[in-house]
């Protein structure tokens, strides 16, 4: 039981930053720094989880020694009895349970829990690479539903045959990012187009980006660095939609970023979302170095850089889609566009997490 013994030190002091923490949030001067009260309440959030699973173990251990005892010195055959049934029915606990304590102490991305900013995009394959951004963004859609998040378009540019050329919106829900990030990528269709007369399959691609919305106080903007346009608005909204000047470009000037916004007809809205959303942007170049480190030191299931990685292929002919990362196959497709996409996020969770187990030293 030493590595049991290590386990119960590592929750005593996490039962010990829990108090701490606790005691802090209590503070009548934490509470008057907003900043730093969000982020201890995030901390506390974090510790919780783990401490409850530790508490529980150590029950569990208690337990166990308790049985071992009475084994080792009772001499009543019935509680004998009683207590080696315990013992094997925790033989057979215990493993697991210090597996997923193990994997609760392992730091998750401090990003896990945010928003995120969904970018789609039609990539090789023309008009038909727009359908089938459109197609992903249905199903991101469906998914969403599902989940009880909330999708806000911040701007599209469509297709000259439907779908998108490119389409960004915020999902906004419980711990969105941590689900959505393992779809980023480049997600390859192999299907007959519409566009298509001589009845051949085509292979196009649409690649996917999910950033985590950065909070309020992520990132400190000051609006002498950003230019701010205005112009009218194009596309869906209809009458006058061209004829308002309520879409925002902003420019931040020392990164050279550009954000903007057309989907409200409100041009206040407009420059809200566009701020959130260059807030993001601004906030994923540091996070994009987190996500760097990470891959420089273990496999990872979520695409990193520039997201070239072709993950995920979606063959219409055998009704399969096919996570290239795990190889994993379902030949239920129209399900899978329906939305129904939980199953191979949560495989991924699974690998994940193994190389998360393999890379730490717990």
């Amino acid at each position: 039981m030493s590595e049991g013994n290590e386990l119960l030190d590592k929750i005593k002091g996490l039962k010990d930053k829990l108090e701490d923490l606790q005691n802090q949030l209590a503070d009548p001067e934490v509470m008057r720094d907003m900043k730093k009260y969000v982020q201890l309440n995030k901390e506390y959030k974090e510790v919780l989880p783990v401490v409850n699973a530790g508490e529980k173990y150590k029950k569990m251990v208690d337990e166990y020694n308790s049985a071992k005892d009475i084994l080792s010195n009772e001499k009543d055959a019935d509680l004998r009895e009683m207590a080696k049934e315990e013992i094997a029915e925790l033989d057979q606990k215990l493993p697991a349970m210090e597996e997923e304590i193990k994997l609760l102490l392992i730091p998750s991305d401090p990003e896990d829990s945010k928003n995120a900013v969904l970018e789609i995009r039609g990539g090789t394959g023309g008009d038909e690479a727009s359908i089938f951004a459109g197609d992903l963004f249905r199903m991101y859609g469906k998914f969403a539903e599902k989940k009880n998040w909330k999708i806000e378009v911040t701007s599209q540019s469509p297709g000259a045959s439907g779908g998108f050329k490119e389409i960004i919106c915020t999902v906004k829900g419980e711990g969105v990012y941590g689900i959505m990030k393992y779809e980023s990528g480049v997600h390859r269709v192999q299907r007959v187009p519409q566009t298509e007369t001589q009845g051949r399959i085509h292979t196009s691609a649409a690649s996917v980006a999910v950033l985590p919305e950065a909070d309020e106080f992520d990132i400190d903007l000051n609006e002498k660095d950003i230019r701010k346009d205005i112009f009218c608005a194009s596309g869906p909204g209809g009458q006058g939609v061209n004829t308002t000047y309520s879409a925002i470009r902003l420019t931040h000037i020392p990164s050279g970023i550009v954000v903007q916004c057309q989907d409200e007809r409100n041009q206040l809205k407009n420059y809200e979302k566009a701020l959130q959303e260059l807030r993001t942007r601004l906030y994923n170049l540091e996070y994009q170095k987190y996500l760097d480190g990470i891959s420089a030191k273990r496999k990872t299931m979520v695409s990193t850089g520039d997201r070239s990685a072709k993950i995920r292929t979606y063959n219409y002919p055998q009704s399969r889609v096919t996570d290239h990362r795990i190889n994993w196959s379902t030949h239920n497709l129209t399900s899978f566009m329906d939305g129904n996409i939980q199953e191979v996020i949560d495989q991924l969770q699974v690998a994940e997490n193994a190389e998360r187990l393999k890379a730490s030293e717990i």
